[in-house]
């Protein structure tokens, strides 16, 4: 089957060790069910796979991607990446993410474990079902799971462009939050408004008390996550794309009472209430381009560039 792999490491350029040609069709095991992938979205996760983090010389070929939507038997699903639990048993599978201990969805076929699959609406393409399951259920359970937003709450969302954070920002505006996103770039601000941020400012502006941080850039805007939440409030932390803080400001943290909470991801429970929310908010994912997995190399090419705004999707 074509697929989409990791051939060798390379951490200064990626993808000098992509490649996307022959590899073997997954073989059926109890408690597993193969999928006829019909679209897959990329993640920064893949460009780290590539660049060897995460993953041993041994363990290649590898084929990416983490995210995925399909069909088994006329049923259209979409795949939960996470595999395991969280602290599972030494004699029990631990967590880990698809394309980390398993083959990836970047792929013709992929094999999950059936508990992993969850019936994607017909109201969703499978381009859309398919830029879910890492980015915006990371989103979903920053916001509403983790960070317990409420309608009417601010909410301040650090890096406007990356999938993260532009799913933050549309399912923040369909639940009635107050968005508030910084960026650098004027073209990604004025986007953000225009998918329902009330406020885009650039990266360390004041703006007004927040009741909720999305973090996922780290040292670049750490402290000003740490200045703008209000005491009590929670900033919740799924990445640093930046590196991390130089210093963690902790007599801020316990002075003001802020509330710190890490997530990776989110359980299939999450998900399926992510689909049906979007089911019914009509909020969709924003889709930055489509390549068929044969192009799976320019995909990657824009993402190594970070030109991108919002997901890139490859289909099969």
């Amino acid at each position: 089957m074509l697929a989409a792999f990791v051939r060798s490491f390379s951490p200064d350029d990626p993808l000098a060790g992509l490649e996307v040609g022959d590899r073997p069709a997954p073989a059926a095991r109890d408690g597993w069910t193969v999928v006829d992938v019909r679209a897959a979205s990329l993640n920064h996760h893949d460009l780290w796979s590539l660049r060897g983090v995460g993953l041993r010389a041994d363990q290649l070929p590898m084929i990416l991607g983490t995210d995925g939507a399909g069909v088994v038997d006329r049923r259209e699903v979409v795949v939960h990446g996470v595999i395991g639990t969280l602290g599972a048993p030494a004699d029990e599978e631990p967590r880990s993410l698809l394309s980390e201990r398993y083959p990836g969805t970047l792929a013709e076929q992929v094999a999950v474990p059936t508990a992993n699959l969850v019936d994607k609406p017909a109201a969703l393409s499978f381009e859309e079902a398919a830029c879910l399951p890492t980015a915006w259920l990371t989103a979903y359970r920053m916001l509403f799971t983790t960070g317990r937003a409420a309608p009417g709450q601010r909410v301040l969302v650090q890096g406007a462009g990356g999938g993260v954070a532009t799913a933050a920002i549309v399912l923040g505006a369909a639940a009635g939050l107050e968005v508030v996103v910084t960026s650098r770039s004027d073209e990604r601000r004025a986007r953000a408004l225009a998918l329902g941020a009330a406020q885009a400012v650039e990266p360390g502006a004041r703006v007004p008390r927040v009741d909720l941080v999305l973090e996922t850039v780290g040292r670049a805007t750490w402290s000003h996550s740490l200045r703008s939440v209000r005491p009590g409030g929670t900033v919740v932390v799924a990445g640093a794309t930046s590196g991390d803080p130089t210093a963690a400001e902790l007599t801020r943290v316990f002075f003001q009472e802020i509330t710190v909470r890490g997530v990776t991801m989110g359980s299939r429970d999450d998900l399926a209430h992510l689909l049906a929310f979007l089911a019914r908010t009509g909020a969709r994912p924003v889709v930055d381009r489509v390549h068929p997995l044969a192009s799976a190399r320019s995909a990657f090419g824009r993402l190594v560039a970070g030109d991108q705004f919002g997901k890139l999707v490859v289909t099969v």
